[in-house]
């Protein structure tokens, strides 16, 4: 046969396949290509067009458009691309028949096969370049009351630290921690009065470490390739006996039933080999910690002539020392701490904010005698709960955290401008009967704020709650806030205060904390400190009793407590029935 002729022949015999794979009828390929019907279907009985499957038609038409492209005498730029387009098809299409006949993904993805070849990287691996950029990273941030930490740690089996807020403490005990379980493999347990308090631990060490190698770690507990296992636990401690490692209690003065609760804890840590660090804020003289912080606790377990005598005062503190009942103590006050490198106080404008008992106790270590405060620390801590374990429905952080429930806000205002008293805004979660706990579901510290902002953050909780009540204070900036919150949730309850009113507050709010019907987080300690903070004492004219918080303002520093006053007093007076109604609404 001609060479010519072959060739046209050839080239018939492709088309009619192709047009008939793409649906043309017989007679009509034959008078597109000028042949007889007859030779059309010969070819199809012959090479079995009809059984060819899906990528037997796609390959064949594949190979037809190369080899035309393939001949074509001269090429343009978009012959050459076509070429490379239809020459990656036909690999990928032979990659997989080599996948269905062996079945292995890595024959039909060939980035598979390289990454199983490739080492794998083990889970929160940082690598050894990561630990040298972590451990600088630490050391060179640190004030120099935390480098005595450091040293402290190398050979004190127990440190015992109590410290004024916001120095940092939980931030570099949360450092310090990751840091030595990448070099010496050793677990760690973190305690707190609340699941959710001891998580902030997890949380300073997950970006700690993330902003220094890259590497976000995850898991909870956190388990780092060289064993270490750091777990991150509230009260429920009692049920993780079966743990071992180097103990990190925050905020113990706090905790409720402290001495079985460091009982168990301290149990994890008895090996030698494990440490023991105690750091808090200091709250009552009357809280089960006060002995162990004094050395008492120690000298009740002593013959007498075996007792020692420790010195708890701040001039033998303040640099840290080691005492003869086993403990590195030290008290670092905000002063101290400002002394020892920390910029992030203006302690004059701290001076005007703050009464001076509240000062003295937030700031510069010294004890509460709540033995005559309106709401002492004993009844406070039966509010305090493990929320994340006791409050089931409740979802932080999701983006409506309690679906459709109704709430109460409860606000009390600032002063003016950036030198005024924080204002306080609280989430409560009203109970249903009187056998039920109203909860404190969330707070908001709002300092530095003009009106307009702090109403604002009013309207954004009533976008994340079903908001039925508001109750607000018009101290201050109080009224200029309630005007614009009016004007998205007009039934806003105003509370312009006199000492009858403060008075019809504070007993509502004693009735409830008394039957045990107020529930906030346990790691909530500035709620507990608001509470503490309210005293009675004589209005200027000497004539009537009032409530204040130690301030020239009626309600200076215990602006959370007031705000939960606020909204807890949407509750009638006598309260709930078990059936949810007030005894008016069904005897009335």
């Amino acid at each position: 046969m001609d060479k010519t002729v072959e060739s046209d022949y050839r080239e018939h015999f492709v088309k009619a396949r192709t047009l008939y794979w793409m649906g043309w009828r017989p007679q009509r390929i034959a008078e597109e290509l000028g042949i007889s019907p007859q030779l059309f279907h010969n070819w199809k009985k012959r090479f079995d067009w009809d059984e060819a499957g899906p990528i037997q038609r796609v390959e064949s038409s594949l190979e037809a458009r190369m080899v035309q492209l393939v001949f074509k005498d001269e090429k343009e730029g978009k012959d050459f691309k076509e070429i490379d387009l239809l020459g990656r098809q036909i690999e990928r299409l032979a990659r997989v028949h080599k996948y269905q006949d062996s079945g292995r993904e890595s024959d039909l993805n060939p980035n598979i096969q390289e990454r199983n070849r490739a080492p794998r990287k083990a889970k929160n691996e940082i690598g050894d370049d990561g630990l040298e950029e972590l451990t600088t990273a630490f050391e060179d941030s640190l004030f120099d009351y935390q480098h005595k930490w450091k040293v402290a740690g190398l050979t004190n089996r127990i440190r015992n630290i109590l410290k004024s807020r916001q120095i940092g403490a939980t931030w570099y005990f949360a450092r310090e921690a990751i840091v030595d379980a990448f070099h010496t493999g050793k677990n760690k347990i973190f305690l707190s009065a609340s699941k959710a308090q001891a998580h902030v631990f997890r949380q300073y060490i997950v970006q700690f470490v993330k902003d220094t190698t890259g590497v976000e770690l995850r898991g909870d507990p956190l388990v780092l390739p060289n064993g270490a296992t750091l777990y991150f636990l509230g009260t429920n401690v009692r049920t993780a006996q079966s743990y071992h490692g180097d103990l990190y209690m925050d905020e113990y003065f706090w905790i409720q039933g402290f001495q079985q609760f460091r009982k168990v804890a301290s149990g994890m840590a008895m090996h030698k080999k494990w440490s023991q660090t105690y750091f808090s804020t200091p709250s009552a003289i009357t809280h089960e910690a006060y002995p162990f912080w004094t050395g008492e606790q120690f000298n009740k377990r002593r013959a007498k002539d075996k007792r020692v005598t420790v010195d708890t005062s701040h001039a033998a503190l303040a640099n840290g020392m080691a005492c003869a009942d086993g403990q590195w103590r030290q008290i670092v006050t905000v002063e101290d701490a400002m002394a020892g490198g920390c910029d992030l106080f203006d302690i004059d404008q701290l001076q005007l904010e703050y009464s001076e008992d509240e000062y003295s106790n937030l700031l510069m270590c010294q004890f509460v005698d709540d033995t005559h405060a309106v709401f002492p620390l004993a009844k406070l801590q039966r509010c305090m709960v493990d929320s994340w374990v006791e409050w089931r429905e409740l979802k932080p952080y999701a983006d409506r955290p309690l679906g459709d429930m109704e709430v109460w806000l409860g606000y009390d205002p600032s002063g003016s401008g950036e030198d005024g008293d924080g204002a306080g805004l609280v989430v409560v979660l009203p109970s249903k009967s009187a056998s039920q706990p109203h909860r404190v579901v969330e707070k908001i510290r709002l300092r530095g704020l003009d009106y307009e902002k702090q109403a604002e953050e009013i309207r954004k909780l009533t976008r994340r709650y079903n908001v039925s009540f508001i109750g607000m204070d018009t101290t201050g900036l109080g009224e200029a806030v309630a005007e614009l919150v009016e004007k998205f949730f007009p039934a806003v309850t105003r509370f312009n205060y006199s000492p009858d009113v403060k008075a019809r507050l504070v007993i509502k709010t004693q009735n409830i904390i008394d039957r045990g019907r107020l529930q906030f987080d346990a790691g909530w300690s500035d709620m507990a400190q608001s509470f503490m903070a309210i005293r009675r004492a004589m209005t200027d004219s000497q004539r009537q009793m009032t409530y204040k918080s130690g301030r020239s303002e009626d309600t200076g520093h215990a602006d959370l407590a007031w705000a939960v006053m606020h909204a807890l007093s949407n509750e009638p007076l006598e309260g709930p029935t078990e059936r949810g109604g007030s005894m008016m609404e069904i005897y009335g």
